[in-house]
């Protein structure tokens, strides 16, 4: 096996994903630390003395048990001496961990959001820089997560796919070839991402999640969530709204001056899934079979993905004069569904600090890093 010790990895957040990728960072030979904020979920993980990787690509990733000898709940202790930290949490988790890392970061770290959702970067940049103005490091996100995956129980962590490409994007841009050559170090799969404003607006979860969850509600709690949510919560109808709003999100990203993806090519790009419809091409990627719904309405794909995701497109829309119709009614009928008004507490175009800025402005940090 290659010495990977050059190279020391910190995943931030011990769930679904956290528990994949820590274990197969181990499983690589790499020394990785593992946060998360509540201890009660780190215990079985420490009992046991690491996690246990259940493969179903078994072909392309290491399983088995992977030892992770630091497993912990304070922050200071996970980020020491830790050249890439992996914040792998809900983006709604992404303010606080920035809170929690940012007085205590050094120069030369780089930390890496998996994913940003919709100006995941932006936000941590702005807190960081609150806090620790004088710091060297580099924010950049993921544009999605990397693994399909599934916590079996709290130690035991089952990866269903590896994705075939991530891009990833710094702020600035400038600075992205030196993250994606650190991380190719245990990750092939991250390429260079055009910048930030791409990898943010094409944040597929925006188009997949919340809408699916919302027209789903009544099946989810009939069944508690029992029928695989890609393949049968997709129907051709349902698919129909989700392509709506995937055209409103790539016309918000033209407007800003970049181009965006579509979920269709995203599917062929990410699964090698091809199809003439949304619905088709969904329906050709094995690595959605077996992913089960969300037991609850009460999921992460609305209390995340549209405070995250809908509410930061709705509002870049609003910013550079582009509608979006379909999206705002997901926001609302997700807002009414929780009793929670979504678009008061999610991210807007004015709490990223790019309210009042013409598209000059915003490209130039974007790619530049220059203050808006």
């Amino acid at each position: 096996m290659e010495d990977n010790h050059v190279t020391k990895f910190a995943v931030l957040g011990a769930g679904h994903g956290g528990t994949a990728m820590a274990g197969h960072l181990s499983l690589m030979g790499f020394d990785v630390s593992l946060y998360n904020r509540g201890p009660e979920r780190l215990r079985p993980i420490q009992a046991a003395g690491g996690v246990e990787i259940i493969a179903e690509c078994s072909d392309r990733i290491p399983h088995g048990f992977a030892n992770i000898p630091l497993v912990t709940d304070d922050p200071v202790e996970a980020i020491k001496d830790r050249q890439v930290l992996m914040v792998v949490v809900p983006a709604t988790a992404h303010g606080f961990i920035a809170e929690q890392i940012a007085p205590h970061l050094v120069d030369g770290q780089v930390i890496v959001l998996n994913p940003g959702r919709t100006g995941g970067a932006l936000e941590v940049q702005k807190i960081i820089r609150q806090v620790n103005n004088s710091v060297d490091v580099v924010v950049a996100e993921a544009q999605t997560f990397i693994y399909a995956s599934r916590c079996m129980n709290p130690a035991q962590t089952k990866i269903y796919r590896v994705k075939n490409s991530i891009p990833v994007a710094a702020l600035p841009a400038h600075r992205t070839p030196e993250v994606v050559n650190l991380l190719r170090k245990a990750f092939p799969q991250f390429v260079p991402g055009d910048n930030v404003m791409k990898t943010s607006l094409d944040n597929i979860g925006a188009i997949f999640h919340p809408a699916v969850t919302v027209l789903n509600a009544a099946r989810i709690e009939s069944t508690n969530g029992d029928f695989d949510y890609y393949t049968e919560g997709i129907t051709p109808g349902i698919s129909q709204i989700l392509e709506a709003m995937d055209r409103e999100r790539v016309k918000v990203a033209e407007a800003l001056g970049f181009r965006a993806m579509s979920a269709r090519e995203w599917l062929y790009i990410a699964y090698d899934a091809a199809g003439r419809t949304l619905y088709e091409a969904m329906r050709a990627n094995p690595g959605y079979n077996g992913i089960k719904a969300p037991t609850t309405i009460y999921s992460r794909y609305i209390s995340e993905d549209i405070p995250a995701s809908l509410v930061p497109i709705s509002s870049l829309g609003e910013l550079v004069g582009v509608p979006t119709p379909s999206i705002d009614s997901i926001i609302l009928l997700g807002s009414v569904l929780h009793g929670v008004d979504y678009r008061a507490i999610g991210r807007t175009a004015e709490s990223l600090g790019l309210a009042g800025k013409d598209l000059k402005e915003i490209r130039q940090f974007i790619l530049d890093g220059e203050a808006v």
